[in-house]
């Protein structure tokens, strides 16, 4: 919420900015912030839904809500961002116009590059703190917190953008030609169609149904290896339902002639086990067996 608050600051200097100086680009960064106010409201309506329990219609809840409304701001964020931003940058070479006031606008792009980079910033560290031994870049493609990839793909995005606006604004007024401010808004628009190209990449294959952290299926074949009633892990099938909901499936060998109540047991023990090393799988279900059927 803090975030959203800051963004309409934003988009009411960076409007008023636009109106003093006539500046297309100004104009370009406006729309930008505002869609990324759209797309924080998108975001925690997700999260809101996300958090929803279970029922007859839903028994797996509603974790993959806010994979589609992250989806649904991708799309914004191409669209409303990405191609406005072109059409307009295409539009105002063709019929370019001088800016003015151009302190207004350098003014604004200082006050709007400190805010959107402290919090390109502070999600930098989230990253950092999340993603441990992996690399970087690494963690943001594996990396199932899909809000975290939006968040800090919108707050990157508008750091490089709101650089371009600066170095377009002051050459189209240093050199008196129009022409740069509107080249301006064409590459803001290329640098958000290509981010919004990846976000809905990465969610994409989250809304089909992605694996979930190959740690856990490691965590079931170490317990396994200290069991003496179950020969081995058949096969084994996770999916991510959401931030921090995990479905597990497993099928295991069991050694023959164990009654029904050892099974019983078994199975139980072998749940808590997992349960309490990865408490985000919510849903598990465990088939034992003595042939290797496969699943």
């Amino acid at each position: 919420m803090q975030s959203l608050l800051v963004n309409v600051v934003i988009v009411l200097s960076k409007g008023f900015a636009a109106f003093m100086t006539s500046s297309d680009v100004m104009l370009t960064e406006t729309i930008h912030s505002t869609a990324d106010c759209v797309n924080q409201l998108l975001l925690l309506l997700g999260v809101k839904q996300a958090s929803m329990p279970a029922d007859n219609e839903h028994p797996f809840g509603y974790g993959k809500s806010v994979y589609f409304w992250s989806f649904m701001v991708a799309m914004l964020l191409f669209s409303i961002g990405g191609m406005f931003s072109v059409y307009e940058g295409i539009h105002k070479y063709n019929n370019p116009e001088p800016v003015e006031k151009i302190a207004w606008g350098v003014g604004i792009l200082l006050f709007s590059i400190a805010l959107e980079g402290y919090a390109a910033f502070s999600n930098i560290l989230e990253i950092n703190k999340r993603k441990q031994s992996e690399s970087f870049f690494s963690y943001l493609r594996s990396t199932k917190d899909s809000d975290l990839i939006v968040i800090f793909g919108e707050n990157g995005a508008a750091v490089v953008g709101l650089f371009l606006a600066l170095i377009a604004l002051l050459t189209s007024y240093y050199t008196g030609d129009g022409r740069y401010d509107a080249l301006g808004s064409l590459a803001i628009g290329i640098v958000l169609i290509m981010v919004a190209i990846f976000l809905a990449t990465e969610i994409k294959s989250l809304l089909i149904g992605e694996s979930a952290d190959p740690l856990i299926r490691k965590t079931i074949e170490e317990i396994i290896q200290n069991e003496n009633d179950i020969n081995e892990l058949i096969n084994c099938r996770t999916i991510q339902q959401g931030t921090g909901e995990v479905l597990v499936c497993i099928k295991i060998k069991c050694i023959p002639n164990l009654t029904t109540q050892t099974i019983s047991l078994l199975i139980n023990n072998f749940e808590e086990k997992i349960r309490t090393l990865h408490p985000e799988v919510k849903w598990l279900y465990v088939e034992p067996d003595f042939q290797e059927w496969k699943i």
